[in-house]
Order: structure tokens, then sequence, then C-alpha cells
């Protein structure tokens, strides 16, 4: 049985959603589009955590199904993806991304950079997930780390679980997002 709480409301769900195993094609073409989408590159490896629970949270929360099919955990930042590192790890070795850090100044450590240097396959893609890739840019590329955390924690997801444990995708349903302004 599966159980969430959200503000005093009990989510059981007898038969909890089979996460497809990780689909690590799309996890590394999502990562290559948004980098490229927001100007080839992407700041910040909070920006990137969150701008991928968008994505694969935007879409259970209109489709029942993630993208990437990763699991996302409830840390002090807001939710992270749990496998992030290792897609990051294995485009850089294929050269299809460079990591940069680059010094922000104030007495903050350097903030890591993914320039991407392939473009993505976006073949990988259904138009329905496309659609959903632009939304996450549109909506929130434009929007720091820190903003994304701060808007994370204030949803179902983040506020639904205990910290540290997995991120149960059915709570996107109590986020109540419009998709009015796309498909």
């Amino acid at each position: 049985m599966w159980r969430a709480e959200y503000c005093g409301i009990i989510v059981l769900k007898a038969n909890p959603t089979k996460m497809p195993k990780i689909n690590e094609k799309k996890y590394q073409n999502i990562i290559l589009y948004l980098s490229s989408k927001l100007g080839g590159k992407l700041k910040g490896k909070k920006k990137l955590a969150k701008l991928l629970y968008y994505a694969d949270f935007d879409f259970f929360e209109k489709y029942e199904k993630p993208i990437t099919g990763e699991l996302y955990k409830s840390l002090p930042m807001g939710p992270f993806p749990v496998h992030m590192e290792d897609i990051l790890k294995i485009l850089e070795k294929a050269k299809k991304i460079e990591i940069k850090n680059e010094n922000t100044g104030g007495g903050y450590n350097p903030t890591e950079v993914y320039l991407a240097k392939t473009k993505p396959d976006t073949s990988v893609f259904t138009e329905k997930e496309i659609k959903i890739l632009d939304r996450v840019v549109l909506k929130y590329g434009h929007l720091t780390g820190k903003q994304l955390e701060d808007l994370s924690h204030s949803e179902a997801p983040y506020i639904g679980t205990a910290p540290g444990k997995e991120i149960a995708y059915e709570l996107s349903f109590y986020r109540g997002t419009d998709f009015a302004d796309n498909a």
C-alpha cells in the first residue's frame, strides 16, 4: 500500500505506479535539449536538477508517466534526481557536454556550467514530450536554481515527502498545474 500525506489529506493507492527503468537515451537528450534551448549552456547543478524534476513531474501530472523514469529524492535543496550525476558523466565522457566550474563571486562555491557540445536527438521524444520540455524551458528556464528550489519547496511532492525519501510521482496530482498554455 502506497501512502502519502499532504496538508492533512492522506493519499492511499493500492497499486503504486510501477516505475519503468530509467530511459537513459531520453535522459541524456533532455539534458542536451534543455541546454540547447537555454543558449547552449545550463548554469548550475541545482537548476538542472529542478528542470529535470519539472519535466518528469509535469509530464506525469498530465499523462500519468514520467519521461525519464528517474527517481527523485527529497533533499534540503528540493527534489534531486538520483542518477543525474551518472548521466552527466556519460555525456561528458562521450564529449556531448562539457562541464566547467564558473566562479560566481561573493564567497560562493563555483557553479557547474553544462555546455552542450552536440545537438539533442529529438527523435527519441514524442510530440507530447517535446511540448512539455518546451513548456519547462518557457516557464522555468529563466529562473535561478534558488528560485526553482523555493518553488519546488512550495509544492505537494516536496511537502508531502519525508526528508531523504523518494518522492512519489502521484503527488504531482496535488500541484494543480495549469496546462492551458501548452497542449
